[in-house]
């Protein structure tokens, strides 16, 4: 019997920011629009993007690519503000695949450290370069959403 392993994607960046900055940018709406999603990040624009920070609560964040709306879901399973968060992430269309990112922060000198670590399931073992490029790139843009 054989099975198979989880594929797992990881992308780091430091920060000049405090790690309490960089933890809050990821459960902020306001701030998610200027870094993980809208014209700033690619082509498409926000419909909605909704949140509830706890563990157990969801997200949901909508947005229109090409003319089509497209709503990444989740739920969160830790939040330790502001060393670790993680949740499940995936699309609404196909609510039985979501896969799971961590993402750790650690305080350095004159900064932060961030790891993100995204574990997709075998099945989208072909999607793993453009998950971890669509991550650089977010991540990227959060340092300049930061300042």
């Amino acid at each position: 019997m054989t099975t198979q392993q989880h594929v797992t994607v990881r992308v780091t960046h430091s920060y000049t920011a405090a790690p309490e900055q960089v933890f809050d940018a990821w459960l902020d709406p306001a701030m998610l629009g200027r870094w993980m999603f809208g014209p700033d990040v690619r082509n498409e624009e926000i419909v909605r993007l909704s949140l509830d920070a706890r563990v157990g609560g969801t997200f949901s964040f909508v947005v229109r690519r090409q003319g089509e709306e497209i709503d990444h879901v989740g739920e969160y399973l830790e939040i330790d503000r502001p060393s670790r968060l993680a949740f499940t992430w995936g699309i609404k269309a196909d609510s039985n695949d979501f896969s799971r990112v961590v993402i750790d922060i650690a305080r350095r000198d004159q900064g932060t450290d961030l790891t993100l670590t995204h574990e997709l399931h075998p099945d989208w073992a072909d999607y793993a370069a453009r998950t971890e490029a669509g991550w650089t790139t977010m991540l990227d843009a959060l340092a300049k959403a930061l300042g």
